[in-house]
């Protein structure tokens, strides 16, 4: 009997492997046929988390009373420790009880905030170049996807005012528009936050009932004001911000994030996250609570460490032809080359062994870009510029 053929659902034939799970995969295979390539493409700190926090973890894991199911919305002792981290750093007043959410991870939170707001064929405003999982969630959700172009004479911000004209000419429908997604630090551009940007993200929020969903994981790299934009005045009524202890901690593997913003949307995001996960598992959550009561020396000296680092990607950088614009901070470097950026990648990947991203993969705007990962250490950036240097 012959089988009826299996297809999968519809939503995924519009969205494609992540790159980066592609790239590694070749990588992988260099490797194993003994090509050594340096990994300069991937955003993973290689650092490690503060003593103290594994010891946490350690201690509570070695509980024989902590292994159980968890509130899906974290224990109160991690609610409270992230509330205090955003008045510590941020100045931001949070209600531990009911304006903080704990996530796995805050990937994670971008599938439950699309899950929780966007109808199928709702608009989603997505920026150009922007961080991939922003387009595919949108896709996967069924939102009508609307690209809004970030360009580096613009310091790499929205135009809201070219937004607003293409909405006066038809070309897109602002007043059908769900959530708009942005992140600064900026990622993969590292142009930074400023109050004046929020400012005007909060009104044009405001003034076209869009969420503004914020993806703030990089403001603790290489920057000396980490900012929020819960910190503008009536921001929490329509914006949410998604944060990690990934890079701000060195706990990638660790999945720990979490969302900030009003009551009803913290609880219109719980009802999907409490169908989709279990609670996340209590050693976890306290070792959270030690890395966000870390001592400010502890980020100055990660900040050291990758000030190095970014001296020596400045330098990579003007190796292959890139120009990089200046003030950049966050876990990358950024730069504008003569020509496509996926081309001086493959010629760097195959005749260096050293892998770059190529900017295009975050959108057309990046073309003529690439970027340079500071999860590598010293010794492994320069043996990267030696290599570069001889082949370039």
């Amino acid at each position: 009997m012959r089988m009826k053929q299996i297809v999968p659902a519809e939503r995924i034939s519009n969205v494609q492997e992540y790159y980066f799970s592609v790239k590694l995969k070749e990588i992988a295979q260099m490797n194993a046929n003994g090509e050594n390539v340096i990994n300069l493409g991937i955003g993973s700190p290689d650092l490690p988390p503060a003593e103290s926090v594994v010891g946490a973890l350690k201690q509570c894991a070695e509980n024989k009373a902590a292994h159980g199911y968890q509130p899906y919305v974290g224990i109160p002792q991690l609610r409270e420790a992230f509330a205090g981290w955003y008045k510590r750093w941020y100045n931001v007043e949070l209600n531990p009880t009911n304006e903080v959410l704990p996530l796995m991870g805050s990937k994670e939170g971008i599938m439950h905030i699309s899950m929780a707001f966007v109808n199928s064929g709702d608009g989603v405003l997505v920026p150009n170049p922007g961080y991939p999982t922003y387009s595919s969630v949108s896709k996967l959700v069924g939102a009508n996807l609307i690209n809004y172009s970030l360009k580096e004479e613009n310091n790499w911000q929205p135009d809201f005012e070219q937004l607003e004209a293409q909405h006066n000419a038809g070309e897109i429908d602002l007043a059908k528009v769900k959530l708009m997604w942005c992140n600064y630090p900026n990622m993969p551009t590292g142009a930074n936050a400023s109050v004046e940007l929020f400012e005007k993200l909060v009104e044009f929020g405001k003034k076209w009932g869009i969420i503004i969903c914020h993806d703030n994981p990089y403001s603790f790299i290489l920057n000396n004001k980490p900012l929020s934009i819960l910190s503008i005045p009536g921001a929490k009524e329509i914006c949410i911000e998604l944060n990690s202890m990934s890079k701000s901690h060195n706990m990638p593997g660790w999945r720990i994030g979490m969302a900030a913003s009003n009551k009803q949307f913290i609880e219109w995001i719980l009802r999907v996250k409490s169908n989709m996960d279990s609670g996340m598992f209590r050693a976890l959550q306290m070792a959270a609570v030690e890395a966000l009561n870390l001592p400010d020396e502890w980020y100055a000296n990660m900040n050291r460490t990758y000030a190095a680092r970014k001296a020596l990607a400045e330098a990579i950088m003007k190796k292959v032809g890139a120009t990089v614009q200046p003030g950049q901070v966050g876990l990358f470097l950024w730069g504008k080359v003569e020509g496509k950026g996926v081309e001086i990648c493959d010629k760097v990947l195959y005749n260096a062994k050293v892998f770059i991203t190529p900017g295009i993969i975050f959108g057309s705007n990046g073309e003529n870009y690439i970027r340079i990962s500071l999860c590598a250490n010293e010794e492994t950036l320069k043996e990267a510029l030696e290599r570069i240097t001889n082949v370039m």
